[in-house]
């Protein structure tokens, strides 16, 4: 089995770069040991790991663990007072604004109490009409986000409100439409949406960290040039 990726390590803490696909913890739900991170992690470190904050499914990069349980409760205290800054990237189709912020707010469920949710968004680039030759119409826009608050499924929520569901998003975008995609893009069922860094103090010596996850190489694939 391949090795996950580790982004940082020391004493306390460790970041992976973790593959689209695979499960933060176990859920209720049987799974493979090979497709949950904390299982994962735990055998290849030889130690038992706490996730500080979680990562959807489908959402590749860089996800935290504490590797104690003290730093554990300092770290997750951390993403719940929002003392850490997050950003993601992701691909929709179209020629988007330059930036924008969405303030919407979100509920997991819909009996459940409606809870302030902000995203903003930076276009970082553009393909030039004409880029993908089975569909020459086709325009793609690489996308920043960075969430202030954390609520379910924030940014793929906030860009559907746009009208700019992620490349690959089934569940938002449509099953019909992602399997267009993933073929003129070479992309397959992946969702084209990645945890790209994290900025935090670190819980236990204050010191400034920033975690940056390598480029997603299904991103490269509808951006070769970047």
């Amino acid at each position: 089995m391949v090795p996950l990726s580790i982004l940082y390590q020391d004493e306390f803490l460790v970041a992976i770069d973790k593959p689209a696909g695979m499960i933060v913890h176990p859920g209720r739900d049987p799974e493979e040991p090979e497709w949950i991170a904390m299982k994962r992690l735990r055998d290849q470190l030889g130690q038992r790991v706490y996730p500080a904050h979680r990562l959807d499914r489908p959402t590749s990069g860089v996800l935290l663990f504490s590797l104690d349980k003290e730093t554990a409760g300092l770290a997750q205290q951390a993403f719940e007072l929002r003392e850490v800054a997050k950003t993601y990237q992701a691909i929709v189709c179209g020629n988007v604004p330059d930036r924008w912020t969405c303030e919407t707010p979100l509920r997991t469920r819909s009996d459940d109490e409606i809870l302030p949710a902000e995203t903003s968004f930076e276009r970082l680039a553009v393909t030039p009409e004409g880029s993908f030759p089975r569909d020459p119409t086709l325009v793609l826009s690489l996308l920043q986000a960075r969430p202030v608050t954390g609520r379910f499924h924030q940014i793929r929520r906030h860009l559907l409100e746009a009208d700019m569901p992620i490349v690959g998003d089934f569940r938002y975008a449509g099953m019909d439409r992602s399997y267009e995609l993933g073929e003129i893009l070479g992309t397959g069922t992946r969702m084209l949406l990645q945890s790209k860094a994290l900025e935090l103090s670190h819980p236990r010596t204050g010191a400034s960290l920033r975690i940056e996850a390598p480029r997603d190489t299904e991103f490269s694939k509808c951006f070769p040039d970047l």
